[in-house]
């Protein structure tokens, strides 16, 4: 990467509190310019390129590009090589992992024109974190969600409150669940309904099957800007 391209990343990037003194957290604004774009597109693999085109349009495009351009630079700085030869690749259930013998870990998430990135160096072995964001104004159907992705105590607990304190309710509860499942790797396929997290105390893993369950785990909120939701689980893995 050229300095100026080093320089442009590193201006944007937010460093937040972080959970544990293992992980480092990022906030980084995604939008920038075509000529940004065309600059942090030098950082990333033929693969990442052919990935970008993928997207439907040129926005979408340039967000992605910016978001991988800051994720290879915070990681060519953990390893200490550039972020050009910041060596990713898919591991298990196509997670992105860094490939090489280094004891680090990285989670992202999304959300418009925001990323958040958290690396992990120096967790027990086998450990993982996983990250989600959401906008805390996002507009969702939480009764009918809640229904599909919720467990009964969850649901629950939600009934009693009005219904933008259970939109509200919703979201911080599938931050938690959506953490969680990018650090195994499962997505979107994770068995959510029976994942159950409490909120009373902070956000804490309940009850749930193999690999989700109590004692594995720590769910922590993260210290975001207003307007934004975010939490991160910490896998002790299997």
């Amino acid at each position: 990467m050229n300095s100026d391209t080093s320089q442009m990343t590193s201006t944007k990037a937010i460093a937040l509190a972080a959970p544990d003194p293992a992980i480092a957290l990022w906030l980084y604004p995604l939008d920038c310019s075509s000529d940004e774009s065309r600059e942090l597109e030098r950082t990333l693999s033929p693969a990442e390129i052919d990935r970008a085109d993928r997207f439907g349009t040129p926005a979408l495009r340039a967000r992605w590009v910016a978001g991988r351009a800051a994720l290879r630079r915070l990681l060519g700085a953990a390893l200490g090589v550039d972020p050009a030869a910041v060596p990713l690749r898919r591991g298990t259930r196509g997670r992105p992992e860094v490939a090489s013998e280094h004891a680090l870990d990285f989670n992202v998430s999304h959300t418009d024109n925001v990323a958040l990135i958290g690396i992990a160096a120096g967790l027990p072995p086998g450990a993982r974190i996983g990250v989600d964001v959401e906008r805390e104004d996002r507009a969702v159907n939480a009764d009918g969600l809640a229904r599909k992705f919720m467990t009964a105590r969850e649901r629950t607990a939600m009934a009693p409150l009005d219904e933008e304190a259970r939109r509200r309710h919703f979201l911080r509860l599938w931050t938690c669940k959506e953490a969680m499942s990018k650090a195994t790797g499962d997505a979107l396929s994770a068995p959510f309904r029976d994942i159950d997290v409490g909120l009373d105390r902070g956000p804490n893993l309940l009850a749930g099957p193999p690999p989700y369950v109590t004692g594995r785990w720590r769910l922590v909120s993260a210290a975001v800007p207003a307007g934004l939701i975010a939490t991160i689980a910490i896998w002790r893995g299997a």
